[in-house]
Order: C-alpha cells, then sequence, then structure tokens
C-alpha cells in the first residue's frame, strides 16, 4: 500500500512561553517493509531546525522556537509505500540468543527499566512458557497470547508515564502498556525485544482516497534471527496497513515530540492523525 499520514500536535500555553526547545520523532524510517517516498515536518512559529539520527536509528527532528508564543503548532506529513514481507518460521535456538554476537549487540534489548520490568507473577509465568517450549520464537508468541488475553484495551486508565506493572495490576491498559508488558516477559526470559511507534489504518480494506481519523501506535518486535513485529493490542501481525516511524527500548526512547519550554506555567496538547490510503 502507498500511504499518507498527517500527523498534528497543537500546543496552547496559559500565557506567551518565550523559549521551547524540543525533539520530534515523526517522520517514517525507510527499511526493508517500507519506503519513505516523502516526508515534512513544519512548525509554527518558524523554529530552527536540525536533524539526524538517534542511537537506535529513529530520525529526529530537533527544533528551537525562540520568539514568544502562545500557541505552537507541528504539522508532520509522509507518505509511505509499505510492503511488509511475511514473517518466518521461529529459527533461533536458546543458544543462539546466547551468543555474543546476538546478547551483546542486541544488550539494550534485554535490559528491564522501570517502565516494562514485570511484576512477580508475570516473570513467574514468563519462565514458566519459556521451560514449556523449545524455541525462543515459540514462547515469543505464547507470551503476546497471553498478555493480549489478560490486559483489556481500555483507554484513559493510564498515563505515557505509567509502569507496564500498573496495567497488569487492573488486567487494563492500551497499546503502549501493552506492549510494555510483553517486553518485560520477553527480556526476562532472554530474548531480546524493542518498542515500535508508528500508524495503522485503521480499517482492514482502506478505500483509496478516503481519509481516516487513527491515533499514534505501538507494537513490539522481537530477534529470532531477525525482527518480528507484533500488535499485541491488535492480537495480529502487522502487515501493509502498519507505517513504522520509530524504535527503542520503550516509550521514553520514541515519544513523538519531547522538550521543554519557559513562561508560561501550563500547556495543553492537542493531537490528530489522520491516514489516507493513496495506492
Amino acid at each position: 500500500m502507498q500511504l499518507r499520514v498527517v500527523h498534528t500536535t497543537d500546543y496552547t500555553y496559559d500565557g506567551q512561553a518565550v523559549a521551547s526547545y524540543n525533539q520530534a520523532r515523526l517522520t517514517p524510517v525507510t527499511n526493508h517493509d517500507q519506503i519513505v517516498v516523502h516526508s515534512r515536518v513544519e512548525v509554527s512559529p518558524k523554529p530552527w531546525t536540525f536533524d539526524y539520527r538517534d542511537y537506535f536509528g529513529s530520525h529526529v527532528t530537533a527544533f528551537e522556537v525562540v520568539d514568544p508564543h502562545e500557541v505552537m503548532t507541528v504539522v508532520a506529513s509522509s507518505t509511505v509505500q509499505t510492503a511488509r514481507h511475511a514473517p518466518e518460521a521461529p529459527a533461533a535456538t536458546w543458544a543462539d540468543l546466547e551468543a555474543p554476537e546476538v546478547a551483546d549487540r542486541w544488550t539494550e534489548y534485554l535490559t528491564l527499566s522501570d517502565v516494562v520490568a514485570p511484576p512477580a507473577d508475570l516473570a513467574d509465568r514468563a519462565r514458566q512458557v519459556a521451560a514449556d517450549h523449545e524455541t525462543p520464537g515459540e514462547v515469543a508468541r505464547d507470551l503476546a497470547a497471553l498478555v493480549h488475553d489478560e490486559v483489556e484495551f481500555r483507554p484513559g486508565v493510564t498515563s505515557v508515564s505509567s509502569p507496564a506493572a500498573l496495567a497488569w495490576a487492573q488486567r487494563a491498559g492500551v497499546c503502549q502498556d501493552t506492549a510494555h508488558l510483553l517486553l518485560g516477559a520477553l527480556r526476562t526470559v532472554g530474548i531480546p525485544a524493542r518498542y515500535v511507534s508508528g500508524y495503522v489504518h485503521p480499517d482492514r480494506d482502506p478505500v483509496v482516497g478516503q481519509a481516516v481519523s487513527a491515533q499514534p501506535h505501538a507494537w513490539v518486535e522481537w530477534w529470532d534471527g531477525e525482527w518480528h513485529g507484533h500488535d499485541v493490542a491488535g492480537d495480529q501481525t502487522p502487515d501493509d496497513r502498519y507505517v513504522t516511524v520509530a524504535v527503542g527500548r520503550d516509550y521514553d526512547d520514541v515519544k513523538p515530540i519531547s522538550g521543554i519550554y519557559s513562561g508560561a506555567a501550563t500547556s495543553a496538547m492537542r493531537v490528530a492523525v489522520e491516514i489516507t490510503r493513496l495506492a
């Protein structure tokens, strides 16, 4: 598919912000599943900008707005050609994952930060699942099913700063929470896993030319000789409706926009995402 994504973020301040310094991870990456045909990040008021790739390979637009302003708008538009390849059958062994070329290379994706660390009962269940299967790939699929089956998709019960343990305790959360839970379970048993941010067209068979509303989305990829993606919240393997923007250890590495400002005391944020299938 060819998809156009327009992601608009408005910040409204309770007074004048005299300076704003930010990083935006809103530009999709070109990889073996997609090609970025066009991308642009526009900021109002007019900023100073600098683009670079971060440690994990994500595209970052750093920008500064130093003129006094009461509203700041960031519009990221991109056109992406997707062609996701079919995932291979599980191939890696536990010995493969323990080898230095895997364990050392992907060491960041084995760490258990506070935000992804699983509670004791989930960690125990993950170890039991690992003991019941011969290959890591089979374990990963069972753990993804476990999290999906036990955690209800329910917006509003967590925030972007909530740890995975909270979603597990209340058995409810959003895609960010289920992704963090699966990351923690996978890393607990030694399977490298990373957080993926992006978008997914909400319609199973998108109509060409029809713009629809969507939300930023999150899913997981684990290492099994190559990266295997799984959308825990949607209980499916990402297909051509998915657009990858950034990867990292957890949400903190892939925040769409992060930064600081001075002047005004508080701000309000509004986000709108529109996706159109072009071909």
